[in-house]
């Protein structure tokens, strides 16, 4: 397989609700998105066997991931392990680069049903 070159303007942006959207690359065994979460803003519960490395560009999001809330801003990563249950609720307009291994087929498949629904944080 030969390499390949994006421009993230180029790449579709899917809409997922009202409050989240997203632009996927993906190779064979690795994927990146850019995610776009409008304030307030959930990401339900979840877990998945990919790693997660979540790199935030714009805003922040508040995790819950292992009993503790974690806050990440811009400028900051967090890494999610493979299969452990977490949830994220954006504090602020947000956008953040994903980076999955392995791919998360869901995703490519749009059986990802949890982020389709465009919850909103209650205050």
């Amino acid at each position: 397989m030969t390499h390949k070159f994006y421009r993230w303007d180029s790449v579709p942006l899917e809409t997922m609700s009202d409050v989240i959207s997203r632009k996927v690359i993906s190779g064979e065994k690795a994927m990146v998105a850019q995610v776009f979460l409008k304030k307030d803003a959930v990401v339900p519960e979840h877990h998945h066997e990919s790693e997660q490395i979540t790199y935030i560009i714009e805003g922040a999001l508040k995790f819950e991931i292992e009993g503790r809330q974690v806050i990440v801003r811009a400028g900051e990563v967090l890494h999610i392990p493979s299969n452990v249950p977490h949830r994220a609720v954006a504090l602020e307009d947000t956008v953040d680069v994903d980076i999955f291994s392995p791919i998360r087929a869901d995703w490519l498949s749009k059986d990802d049903a949890y982020l389709r629904r465009g919850d909103r944080e209650r205050t």
